[in-house]
This record gives C-alpha cells, structure tokens and sequence, in this order.
C-alpha cells in the first residue's frame, strides 16, 4: 500500500531558480549549543545537497536545524514514488539520498555551520505486506512477508491478524480503538510488535547508530500507532536522552489516542496549526490576535508548528507551494508569532500525489537546483530572513501593538525586539502610522532586503523608528514590512515624533500625479533627507486617489533635485523617465510642489500572453502575477487565456507602462482547483511599447 494514505485517508478517518546572496554568519560551530530553533524542512534532499545547504543558507540565516527524510534502507517500488522511503527494509544507512559515508560527512557539515539534524525515524513498520518489490536501494535482503534478515526481523517479531489485530485482514477498520491503532496494520505495512523488548532494542540501536554520528533528534512517523510505553521505553534505551524529539500524532480520537497522550514522552507536531492556518489565510487573518492554545493547540513548549508537510501538501488539507504568495505569507506569519518550534517545508515540485522527486533511472534522488523540480521555499528571501526576525523575538513571548483592517491585513509586534505587517488582501495597504514598540532607530525591511550584520547595511529598503516607537509604512496586496533589532542599519537618523497638534507638521509637501500604476511610489534626492540618491533610502509616498503625497523636512535655503520611483515587492526600482526635478526650499522650510510623472503622458502598453500548455478536459489556463492588472497572485482574480489555437492559450492584457512584472502561468479545472506552473516565477519590464510574450509551460 501507499505510504501517502497514512496521512491522506487516515487523516479523514480520524477526524525559480532562485538567486540567494550569501548572509554574514556569526553562528556556533558546535551544532550542541546553537540555540536558533526554526527547522528547514529539506524533504528528500539528498545528503551532499544538504550539506552544502547547510554551509551557504541555512547556517548564514540562521536555521537551528535540518530535518531530514528517512535515511534506513528502503524498499524500491516501481515509478520510484516519494513514498517508497517510509517502508523500510533495513537499518543500514544507505538510501535514495545517498550512502552512509555521504550522511555522516552531511551531519558533520551541518554542525560545523551551527545547524542541528534531524532525522525523520520510521520505526512502527517495515514494507507493506503485499508490495511485490524485494528490492532495496541498499543491499537489505526482505520478502515483504514478516521477513527481514538484514534488519534482523522475523515472523514472530509482528502482529498478526488473530493474534494481536483483532481483525481478519489484519487491518485497521475502526480508527478510535485502540487496539486496532495500536497493533493492525496501516494501510498495509507490516506493524512490529513494539512491545517486545527484541523489537524496541533493535529499533533503539538503529536510532543509537544515527546519534553516533551526531544526529540531534528525531521526528517519529506514525507515532499514533504505537503504545506510550513502547515509545517510552524505546527512548529509554537511547545514550543521548536529550534528543529533540517530536512525535507525529495526527488529531482525533480520545485517551490514550489524544495528542495529549504522547506529550509525556516528547513533543508533537501540531496539525491543528496548520489547518487552522489554512482557513484563515483563505479567508480573514483579522481573526489571528488569540491565535495558540486558546483555539484547541496543544501547548507552546510542545508542539512543532508548520504550514505544511509532506502529507498534508498532497492531501490539501493544509496550504503549499501551489498557493503562491499566500504560502508565503502565512510562513511569514509562523515566523514571526510566538507558538511553537517553526518547521519550514521546502518542496519538490509534484503534478501527482505519488510524484518522485528529481531522481536518475535507478530512483537515486538527483543533486537539488532550486527551480529545476525544486521549489526551495526556505531560500525566500522573506521566508529566510524572518528567520532572523524569530531569533530575534523568540525570547520575548509577548505580542503587542494589534492592528488590522477588519479583514486581511494585520500587524503587530514582539516585545521590543520586533514588528511586522502582513497584507494578505487583494488591494495594497496605504502608508499609515503604526506604533512598533521598537527603539529609535532606521531598520533593515527583511522581507525585501538582506541584512549584512559587519557592516550595519541593508540590501533594501528601510524603515525609520521615530522616539514614540511609530513608524509610517504601508503594503502592497500579498505583500509584508518586518523589522528587528538584530537588523539596525548603521548611521541612519531616525523621524522626527509625529506633532500632536498637527497631523502635517511643516516641511516641503510633495504631490505626483500620472505616476504608473501597481507598485509603491518613493521619492529621492540629491539631499540626506532624501536619501543622497541611494534607492534603499528612498522616501515611502502615501496613496491619494491617483496621486502620491508626502511631506518631508528639508534644509532651508537649499537647491536640491529629486525624482519618483517605483518598487516592488522583491525591491526591483523603476526610475521616473527624463530630466531630474529641480526646486529651492524657501527661507522657512515650508513648501508646496504639485507635479507629474515624467512620462506620464505615455500609453499604457498592451501585452499579449502565448503560453503553449497541454491541458485535460475541463481545465483552462490562466495569467497570473504580482500586479493588480494581472490579479495581484490572487487566483480568483487571474487573467483567463483563450485555447482557440490549442494547445497555444493566448490573452492580451493592457499593463502600467516602465513596471517591472512577476508572473506565472496556472490551470484551474470546473471545481475551482488550481495547479501552479512550477519553477521560478516569469519576469517582464512593460516599458512603453506592446510587446508579445511567448512560453511553453514549465
């Protein structure tokens, strides 16, 4: 049987290539003492791929760990599915990600970069009982019929129908009685009688072999369907008892099936998190202020929070990659509130739910390139850094400065240390006061720059921390601000507080009109105060109908010029066109400009969409992007493409003019359902002319 239906079915019954600059590290070699505690999710990575990982991304940003697929040697079914790896034929150490040698050379790189490993155990269960398959990817010898010899197992070492299952079929038919939980077989895979001393001795040396070679902790699969004290006892016998341990228990079920059962012996993963995500990000996130125990999660200090995993990605019962920037955005969110141990899910690319990832002829897993079947979400750059921002807040619990629009923005922050902005609507957030709890100071946004902490620069945008702890920022549609203290930018001069007698306090007040439509406006200039023409220091303009506006101080008496810019939300700038604005500040600092988009007077450009993509009966092919004119990443809103020249889908959509754009391709069937084209997102600049896009789905 299918690995996925232990999670998939059983879950029902119980209820781009991506650019990545290099982060300045300041990390403990001694992965024993690192305190980060944010996992990356490397899922089916092969080793040597992790352990590069490690060295480059995950110890420069911050991660405390990897977690890692089941290393055992497994059984190799035909097709190659995913989930090939959760039946094991032996304990030996060489798997579909590569050789022993490979993994403890991986788990000693890890260290040296300050990132714990953890390993994914699978230890209820060997192969399913009626696989056809004798073959492993190792050399463990199996017949799938209670016979083991290369871990060590025979008949006598499993449950058996009229024995301890008390079912004919040796199946589990009622999933709230205990006994069949415990001692049937899931979904066919044949179920170790874990209360025997033989079986947990055997099980604790295969676990004892990995802390050997430094493994820090385990994720138990099917935890659910073993008995607390065969857990127990099998911890019990481990030479490192303070392993990171959590334990998967999927939610229903009372007593000793409960989540809280298995919260004596370790930690668990929290489902309920991630569901309860997923209604909130597809609907209102106003609702998440009391977001934790209060809705029904098991305890902070126990639970490993996530977005999604493996399982429930394929089953849609948590949100994925196919969800675009609203994965993104609710991965933002974990990282940023204060439940949980966070667990990022990174991806391989998959069209069905048996999908293998990359791999040779033989099944061997293929070295990861991040958009070539790999989706990487835990290189993002505002998914990578806000791990910054959880290290930076995790030791302060309390969440303060609640704002939200009602619907789907909200902000809040995280002690003193701490502050973000989440829109996960489909219309932008206009610049607005908001107070932070922050100290004084000009700070690095981390969701659109990167932070080089021996220099105090940001690679992006900054936000300005008045004395009142207040800062004025707004957000585009699917977009974010975050800022903490680990990223203060050096030499930056925080805003003056905001008067309370006047909302406009005096300065030189700056209005444009026919600027191009899409993206924030920013104003820069040849003064400080202005940004000295640095594009990261650029003034922030606050949406007026169809103009931008902004007051700023400047010195008296000074000839100064400036321009308007546009940005997006990955930091891209389009310059305004033309000559550079010229005016003199009067005497007393006070002024009124009133001007227009150099430009302005263009035509917005029409560009025409060809995508040749293959599609089955009753779905269509959408357009798809990061402007309003192209849906803002909101499916409901994409651009409908026409199959008159099937397979080639056309559109023809009119675009703001000197904008650079993000798009993808997506297909959606009668019921609504999307599927994302995969890889890296498109990008196109619309300058002034139409223009004719032509690509093949990816």
């Amino acid at each position: 049987m299918k690995r996925a239906l232990s999670i998939g079915a059983v879950a029902l019954a119980l209820s781009g290539a991506l650019a990545y600059p290099l982060l300045s590290a300041d990390r403990s070699a001694d992965a024993s003492v690192a305190s980060d505690d944010v996992i990356a999710n490397l899922w089916s990575w092969p080793w040597n791929s992790i352990a590069s990982e490690c060295t480059n991304v995950l110890g420069p940003a911050g991660y405390g760990a990897v977690q890692v697929a089941p290393p055992e040697d497994s059984i190799s079914v035909a097709g190659h599915p995913w989930w090939d790896i959760y039946q094991p034929a032996a304990y030996d150490l060489n798997s579909r990600m590569g050789t022993a040698a490979q993994f403890a050379s991986m788990v000693s790189t890890c260290h040296a970069a300050g990132v714990k490993v953890y390993v994914d155990a699978v230890i209820n269960h060997m192969t399913g009982a009626n696989q056809t398959s004798t073959t492993a990817y190792g050399p463990a010898s199996f017949t799938n019929n209670y016979s083991y010899p290369s871990a060590g197992y025979g008949y006598n070492d499993f449950h058996h129908n009229g024995g301890a299952c008390p079912q004919s079929d040796n199946q589990i038919h009622d999933w709230n009685n205990q006994t069949e939980v415990w001692n049937c077989q899931l979904v066919g895979l044949s179920d170790l009688a874990t209360e025997t001393d033989y079986v947990r001795t055997k099980i604790a040396g295969y676990l004892n072999n990995l802390i050997s070679v430094g493994v820090d902790g385990f994720r138990i699969d099917a935890a659910k369907h073993m008995a607390q004290a065969d857990l127990a006892a099998i911890k019990g016998k481990l030479t490192n008892q303070n392993v990171y341990w959590t334990q998967e228990v999927m939610p229903g079920g009372t007593g000793n099936l409960s989540m809280a059962a298995y919260e004596g012996i370790g930690g668990v993963l929290e489902f309920n998190y991630a569901t309860n995500l997923k209604s909130q990000f597809q609907g209102n996130i106003a609702n998440l202020q009391t977001f934790g125990t209060s809705w029904g999660l098991r305890p902070t200090d126990k639970a490993t929070a996530f977005v999604s995993n493996h399982d429930t990605e394929r089953n849609g019962s948590t949100l994925s990659y196919k969800n675009g920037s609203t994965d993104t955005l609710a991965t933002v969110f974990m990282l940023a509130w204060n439940y949980g141990t966070p667990n990022v899910m990174s991806s391989f690319t998959f069209s069905n739910t048996d999908a293998s990832p990359p791999a040779d002829g033989n099944g061997y897993v293929s070295a990861v390139s991040c958009g070539s079947g790999w989706e990487c979400q835990h290189r993002q750059r505002s998914i990578r850094n806000m791990v910054g921002f959880h290290n930076a807040t995790k030791a302060n619990t309390t969440v303060g400065n609640w704002w939200s629009d009602g619907a789907n923005a909200i902000a809040f922050s995280r002690g003193a240390n701490g502050w973000t902005l989440i829109n996960n609507g489909g219309g932008s957030v206009a610049s607005r006061t908001f107070s932070t709890g922050l100290p004084a100071g000009v700070y690095c946004d981390v969701i659109h720059g990167d932070y080089t902490a021996g220099t105090s620069t940001c690679s992006g945008p900054t936000v300005t921390v008045n004395g009142s702890g207040q800062v004025i920022v707004g957000a585009n549609a699917k977009d974010a601000v975050a800022i903490h203290v680990n990223a203060r930018v050096t030499g930056g001069t925080p805003s003056p507080t905001p008067s309370t007698s006047s909302p406009n306090p005096a300065g030189v007040a700056f209005t444009v009109s026919g600027a191009p439509t899409g993206n924030p406006i920013y104003l820069v200039g040849s003064v400080a105060a202005l940004g000295s023409w640095n594009t990261a220091n650029a003034i922030p303009m606050t949406a007026a109908g169809s103009n931008w506006t902004k007051t700023v101080t400047l010195p008296a008496s000074t000839a100064v010029e400036y321009k308007f810019i546009a940005k997006d939300g990955a930091g891209n700038v389009t310059w305004e066109p033309g000559s550079n604005h010229t005016y003199t500040v009067p005497a007393n600092g006070t002024g009124t400009i009133n001007t227009t988009w150099n430009g302005s007077s263009t035509m917005n450009p029409a560009v025409t969409f060809n995508a040749t993509v293959t599609t089955v009966l009753g779905q269509n092919v959408y357009v798809i992007g990061s402007i309003p004119a192209l849906g803002s990443w909101n499916t409901a809103n994409a651009i409908a493409l026409s199959s008159a020249n099937y397979p080639v889908w056309s559109g023809t959509v009119t675009l703001p003019s000197n904008t650079a754009v993000e798009y993808k391709f997506i297909k959606k069937d009668g019921s609504g359902n999307v599927t994302w084209e995969s890889g890296a997102n498109r990008t196109l600049s619309t300058g002034t002319a139409n223009q004719t896009v032509n690509a093949t789905w990816k």
